[in-house]
């Protein structure tokens, strides 16, 4: 039978009593809508308190009910109080409920005590909610100071697989490194991440294989590398503390020194060869020039010597130049011409020109 079968009931039975009745069946039926829209609400709430009070939670029913008015989840937090009561950890349901209503994840953080507590770990309610506010897990950076993890450098989610680094000599090294660590609790809050380990552990392990003479020290010796990289202290101010690093794998990659001085020979050939190409130009117009200077000179012989019959002219009429002079003239050029005939230079050819 439900409710409205009984309510209807009620209803049908009031109309057949007396009238000085009715006030009566009224109340009782208000009293009854009253105690079964109260069962609806809270009736769940009793189960809960017969659980707390059987485990000695100490979880009033009146706290179940101001749970649900503040709409708070009420198993969640009898679930958390009966786990620290049991587990001898003195967590109010005050506490959680502060905690529930801050955004928290009081059961994570219960948990998170039960393991420090057994671990021998000390850890508050208040350094553990402030963890699990901060959006830490709290029970895993637990976890990981009881049993330390294992960091892969670099990170495969980041699409690399090994540290490239590059010795002295030009040999390229592709390295793999394992880092050991355990959560610090007392950083957990403002710590550096992860993400933070792996970019130190890495720019250590770059920094060690660049300052080595060859590449053949650091595969005879690995281990170098994790000693060099643990002395420089690459945990401080992050939520872990470095217990090992250990090179899972050493491998040799590309001789970048050689390809680097290739590189630079080639183009020291192409930088030389535009400047002996310049050069060659340049050459070549002086050549160009010193040609036309060549012509400019050879034009103006002709221009003078296109002067020298005139002059002669001048000179007959002046009187300064006789006919025997003339003569004298004329057989000097025909002993010139004979000789240049004799050395096998034409007559009025340069014998420096070609020919």
């Amino acid at each position: 039978m439900n409710v409205s079968s009984l309510l209807y009931m009620l209803a049908q039975r009031s109309t057949e009593i007396a009238p000085e009745n009715a006030v009566m069946w009224i109340i009782i039926i208000v009293i009854v809508i009253i105690l079964l829209v109260f069962l609806a609400m809270f009736g769940p709430m009793f189960g809960l308190w017969i659980q707390a009070l059987a485990a000695n939670a100490g979880v009033g029913i009146g706290q179940l009910i101001g749970m649900r008015l503040r709409k708070v989840n009420p198993q969640l937090i009898v679930r958390g109080r009966i786990q620290a009561v049991q587990s001898g950890l003195n967590v109010s349901t005050t506490e959680l409920e502060s905690h529930y209503l801050a955004g928290g994840r009081p059961i994570n953080v219960v948990n998170a005590l039960i393991a420090a507590d057994r671990a021998g770990i000390t850890l508050g309610w208040k350094l553990a909610t402030a963890i699990d506010l901060a959006g830490r897990d709290i029970l895993e950076a637990v976890q990981t100071s009881v049993n330390p993890k294992v960091i892969d450098c670099p990170n495969p989610a980041g699409g690399r697989y090994t540290i490239d680094a590059v010795a002295k000599d030009g040999i390229q090294l592709k390295a793999k490194a394992r880092v050991t660590v355990r959560s610090n609790i007392d950083r957990l809050v403002g710590g550096a991440t992860e993400e933070t380990i792996i970019a130190r552990v890495g720019e250590g392990i770059v920094t060690t294989i660049g300052s080595s003479g060859n590449y053949k020290e650091v595969l005879e010796n690995p281990d170098r590398i994790s000693k060099t990289v643990m002395s420089k202290g690459l945990d401080a101010g992050t939520a872990f503390t470095i217990l090992s690093i250990d090179i899972a794998d050493v491998d040799v990659g590309e001789n970048v020194g050689a390809k680097l001085q290739a590189d630079q020979a080639e183009a020291d050939k192409r930088r030389f060869q535009a400047e002996a190409e310049k050069r060659r130009a340049m050459a070549m117009a002086q050549e160009q020039e010193m040609k036309a200077r060549t012509q400019e000179n050879r034009a103006a012989v002709v221009l003078a010597e296109a002067e020298i019959p005139k002059a002669m002219a001048e000179a007959f009429r002046s009187g300064h130049m006789g006919i025997m002079d003339y003569y004298r003239m004329k057989n000097i050029n025909a002993d010139t011409a004979m000789r240049e005939s004799i050395g096998g230079t034409p007559a009025g050819k340069d014998p420096e020109a070609k020919a």
